[in-house]
């Protein structure tokens, strides 16, 4: 998959040890319980359905929480959501729900894409359902959201769409099985994409997730995206983009399995272009990183650490990051290993060898999300920087979705197989290009220092006047 954002800012350095990835697991379910009590004097004092909770499911929940969604409850009113009060809460003080499991308190924190409550949302939930769960009064219920026909595309309407011929049926009792479908895309020129989005059509319920690739006449193939739920399409930046040739074909590979009903499938990709003749500055690429084949996961060992590595040979920008791992998935986190002399990925120093980029401390194999850096926290790494994917997995009964926990598990394409890489987007610069890029971003982190200081002293003074802070 694809996508695009910009630079980092200050990072927390992360010891890739055993010890070091207990403690953000942890600390994602106890952090929570410390916000709301931050969060509790801005909740309302007795928040109701009506009022305060029906207003975060719409603009948090209800995309997938309806009918013919993906979840599997409707939460558009109080009477659907008051059976489930117990089951809300739980999710959103775990920060399973809404699905964005990356760790707020390691490396990086500005994303372009995240779906992460608010403390202050969070609180009201949990209190919200700690009083009782009231409806209120029906007057102070929001109008109805209105939702987008899902024929319609994330990425706005395409130039062009190219879609599996036919419908493959997923039997209601089948293994899972793997199929690779080849289209012609029936471009007749080269163009360079700016946005682009797969996605199923029929049965999302039966599609594990979609690899798209475009193969140009010459047989080269270029991956592109990975559709899994949670994810959306992609807009590259002004300056970003992908060369579809002339003549080029594009490739479905689809993992399906079954769900107890005999359901079809079919999915498409959807391209918007840039204008003709128009030619990006960069070429966005993405690659499996770290990939690690020969996982060995004994029967009840709860934490199994993998360390995969790539090499990067020229200077490079970070757009996106993508754990990758199957049923027995924990925790994946993906540092930086920097060359000598070199400092963090942001230029602001020099002495740093080692900088954790991301952290997914709490794996949810059902949500294969893309996490995509904000364009002032992309990563940006120097020649020779190595980036270390690391990974763990827990084939016990302690993980909930383990299958089997008394068989050993190795690498496979199987759900009940296992992997352990990422999926990395980014595309490459001159040594130019990154001295610029670093000295750009120490300008934003200097300026970010100073509004920070400013905002500090202006909330002291007005707390020393007895004056609201605005």
């Amino acid at each position: 998959m694809k996508a695009t954002l910009r630079k980092a800012p200050s990072r927390k350095l992360f010891a890739s040890g055993l010890g070091s990835v207990l403690l953000p697991l942890a600390a994602l379910i106890a952090i929570p319980c410390g916000a709301f009590a931050q969060s509790a004097a801005r909740a309302p004092a007795t928040p109701t359905f009506t009022k305060d909770v029906a207003p975060i499911l719409q603009r948090s929940c209800q995309s997938c929480h309806r009918p013919d969604s993906i979840a599997p409850m409707s939460l558009l009113t109080y009477e659907e959501a008051r059976p489930w009060a117990q089951s809300i809460r739980s999710n959103v003080a775990q920060r399973i729900m809404p699905p964005w499991h990356i760790d707020r308190n390691i490396g990086i924190n500005e994303f372009k894409n995240s779906v992460a409550l608010p403390d202050a949302d969070i609180a009201t939930i949990v209190k919200w359902v700690d009083g009782g769960a009231l409806k209120g009064n029906p007057a102070d219920m929001p109008s109805p959201r209105k939702f987008e026909d899902n024929d319609r595309w994330n990425i706005g309407t395409p130039d062009l769409i190219v879609q599996m011929p036919k419908d493959i049926l997923v039997g209601a009792k089948a293994p899972d099985a793997w199929r690779n479908v080849v289209v012609d895309s029936g471009l007749t020129e080269d163009r360079y994409i700016k946005a682009f989005e797969l996605k199923p059509l029929k049965g999302h319920r039966v599609i594990h997730h979609v690899g798209g690739s475009i193969v140009s006449p010459d047989g080269r193939s270029s991956f592109l995206e990975a559709y899994g739920i949670g994810k959306n399409g992609n807009t590259l930046d002004a300056d970003e983009g992908v060369l579809m040739k002339a003549g080029a074909k594009v490739t479905f590979g689809l993992h399906l399995h079954a769900v107890k009903d005999e359901t079809s499938a079919n999915v498409a990709m959807a391209f918007k272009f840039y204008p003709k003749g128009y030619t990006p500055k960069h070429v966005v690429y993405t690659e499996e990183m770290g990939d690690v084949t020969d996982l060995d996961f004994p029967p009840n060992s709860p934490n199994v650490r993998t360390d995969g590595y790539q090499t990067l040979l020229k200077p490079t920008r970070i757009i996106a990051y993508q754990p990758h791992m199957h049923t027995r998935g924990k925790a994946m986190c993906m540092e930086a290993i920097y060359p000598p002399a070199e400092g963090v990925s942001g230029g602001a120093g020099r002495g740093n060898k080692v900088e954790t980029l991301s952290c997914v401390s709490n794996f949810q194999f059902n949500w294969h999300i893309v996490y995509e850096y904000a364009s002032d926290a992309q990563p940006l790494l120097p020649t020779g920087t190595v980036l270390h994917i690391v990974s763990w997995h827990d084939n016990s009964v302690n993980l909930r979705g383990n299958p089997d926990a008394d068989n050993w598990i190795g690498y496979g394409q199987r759900t009940i197989d296992d992997m352990s890489h990422a999926w990395v987007t980014y595309f490459s610069m001159t040594d130019e290009e990154y001295k610029a890029a670093v000295a750009e971003r120490k300008v934003v982190l200097q300026t970010k220092a100073k509004e920070k200081q400013n905002a500090g002293a202006a909330a002291r003074l007005a707390a020393s006047a007895s004056l609201p802070v605005r």
